[in-house]
Order: structure tokens, then C-alpha cells, then sequence
């Protein structure tokens, strides 16, 4: 499980940062990517990675505004050219799929795969074997979303040894035994399989949170993420303008990193008026709260 940022500016791009995007790699677990806002370019970031659009069968947009998805008419485009045949489903804020036909109907868009398109109300996002994706409801200007990715607890490894003790030979049975909570074995018996499992390993937990202010109401929402990624578009000396445009700064994204108990932070969506000479100050302000901070940059991979 991996990400790799495919824009980390805000609101505007520049030569160092395009805008909003980040691909989660899940191509070992589910053999899929998903998307996670679709900036102005975000197709041609992708060009500069090892990220396939082909393989990218759901989109997920915090916000409505454009630096979050002006580039999402031209990705659903491109898909159809690149190899993206499977059904594609976009999860987004109430209007999303206004937007979506809008702008693919009056530039006569049309795509050669399945899509579906949800907007978002619950609670829960997404749910299947292997995860489940939660939403929450931000403070920014308009309807603004994080997302909590919670991968589900897998079982344990197979303990060999104990089935062999206990008169149970290799073959096919093992599958079913590794995979099944009851399995009936060639003499009829019914095999209860969780004592020839080793330790339950613990899903990992990602949570991404669009454009915010900073607020302590998160805690819950990003508590024990082994990854927090959070917009830091202003420096702790411009708090006041952070609150005034619905923002965070390097602080504040530090402090909730810190009070959620998260095991390492993501500085994202930073102001263009920021340069590389500014980026280290940027960065240990943050530190300064919570060590465990990386300061995010186009084309940045994250391994989880």
C-alpha cells in the first residue's frame, strides 16, 4: 500500500506544486488505485509515475472547488484511450454528478466504461472484503470531506506445524482452512480453524482530509491513523488568515496529528506563496509538535 502525490499546491499551480491530487495504491491488496481529487493536469502529473489510469476504478473528491476537480472531465476522458474498461465509480460532495454530466455532455464527452456516480450522505463511503471507507463533513467554505481508509483485520498466519500435530496432512484443505472460520475435513469431522491461526494482523488506517480549518471536533475521526494527511496552506505566522479562508496551518495540522495519536504526518496542500527556501521552516514548525512530519511534494511516494 502506497501514495504518491500527484499535486500538492493550493488553490492555484506553480512551478514547483500542481494542484490537488494523490493516488492510494492498492495493487498487492485489491489490484486497484484510487484517486483522491483531481486537480487542473492531474493527468499529466501521471505521466511522471508508475501510477496506471487504467488501473484507477474510483475517484474520491473532497470539495467542489476547482483546484480539487477541473481535471476530472479530462481524466474520465483520457480513461476511455488508456486501457480503463472496468466500472469506474466517483464518490463526491452533493453536486458531483451535475458537474460530471454537465461537462461531459456540452463538450460531447463519451465513455467506452461503466460509471457510477455517488454523492456523498453517509457515513460510510465504501465497504467490502478487504475495507471500508468512512466520510466526515470538514469546516471550509463550501461542503468540504475528509476520507478514513481502515483496512480490515486480516487473520493470522497459518500454523503448520499445529496442523500436522493434530493429524491434519497438507493438500487442499490448508486453503480452505486458512481462509474459512469452519471447514469440514475429508472424515466428516467439522474443524473449528481459528486455534491454527497465529496473531490477528491489524488493517492499516489512512485518513485524508480536504480543505479545513482546524478543529478539535477531527480527533475521533483521525484517531490511530497510521497516516494522516492534512492541508497545511499557510505557516503558523498567518493563523488569522488560515481562519479566514477556511485553512489550516503547519501548527495546527501538527497538533491534531499529535492529540489523535496518529503515527505520521503529511503536510499537504501548501500556498504557492511558499518556495523551496521556505519549505524547512514549513517543516519544523510542524516538528516542533509532532517529529514525525514529512512535508509533501509533487510526485512524493508514501509507503504504508
Amino acid at each position: 500500500m502506497e501514495i504518491t502525490f500527484l499535486g500538492t499546491g493550493a488553490g492555484v499551480p506553480s512551478k514547483q506544486r500542481n494542484v490537488s491530487s494523490l493516488a492510494l495504491s492498492l495493487l498487492q491488496e485489491i489490484n486497484s488505485v484510487w484517486l483522491f481529487d483531481c486537480g487542473e493536469g492531474t493527468q499529466h502529473q501521471l505521466l511522471h509515475t508508475h501510477v496506471k489510469p487504467s488501473k484507477i476504478n474510483k475517484v474520491f473528491i473532497t470539495h467542489l472547488h476547482g483546484d480539487h476537480l477541473f481535471g476530472l472531465p479530462g481524466f474520465l476522458s483520457s480513461r476511455s484511450f488508456l486501457g480503463g474498461d472496468d466500472l469506474l465509480t466517483v464518490y463526491g460532495p452533493p453536486g458531483i454528478k451535475t458537474y460530471i454530466e454537465t461537462s461531459l455532455g456540452l463538450s460531447d464527452t463519451h465513455t467506452s466504461y461503466p460509471m457510477n456516480v455517488i454523492e456523498l450522505s453517509d457515513e460510510i463511503v465504501f465497504e467490502n472484503d478487504y475495507f471500508i471507507v468512512y466520510c466526515k463533513e470538514l469546516d471550509h467554505r463550501i461542503q468540504s470531506f475528509g476520507f478514513r481508509i481502515v483496512e480490515k483485520d486480516k487473520r493470522g498466519s497459518l500454523l503448520v506445524e499445529r496442523l500436522k500435530k493434530a493429524g491434519i496432512p497438507p493438500g487442499p484443505i490448508y486453503t480452505e482452512i486458512k481462509n474459512k472460520e469452519e471447514v469440514t475435513l475429508p472424515n466428516g469431522q467439522k474443524l473449528n480453524t481459528s486455534p491454527f491461526h497465529g496473531p490477528t494482523k491489524k488493517g492499516r488506517i489512512i485518513t485524508i482530509l480536504g480543505d479545513t480549518r482546524y478543529s478539535n471536533n477531527h480527533e475521533s475521526f483521525v484517531q490511530q491513523s497510521d497516516l494522516l494527511i492534512h492541508e497545511a496552506t499557510f505557516s503558523k505566522t498567518k493563523a488569522d488568515l488560515a481562519r479566514k479562508y477556511f485553512h489550516s496551518t503547519t501548527t495546527e495540522a501538527a497538533q491534531l496529528a499529535k492529540d489523535s495519536h496518529v503515527k505520521k504526518l503529511v503536510l499537504n496542500h501548501v500556498s504557492s506563496r511558499y518556495q523551496q527556501k521556505d519549505f524547512s521552516v514549513l517543516l519544523e514548525e510542524a516538528r516542533t509538535l509532532f517529529p514525525n512530519t514529512i512535508l509533501a511534494h509533487d510526485f512524493l511516494t508514501v509507503e504504508i
